[in-house]
């Protein structure tokens, strides 16, 4: 596995994290989309 295929591997999984805590109502819309931005950051500096 490539360190590419690793960083999606890993924002998949975050990403799916907080969807299912969000539905689970443990977080709200702003904290969900705070975290999606941080994953998304992590994911672009991880494949640059």
């Amino acid at each position: 596995m490539t360190d590419t295929d690793e960083a999606v591997e890993t924002f998949l999984t975050e990403t799916e994290t907080v969807f299912e805590e969000y539905d689970q109502g443990y977080m709200n819309p702003d904290v969900a989309l705070e975290r999606l931005r941080g994953h998304i950051e992590d994911l672009d500096e991880a494949t640059d």
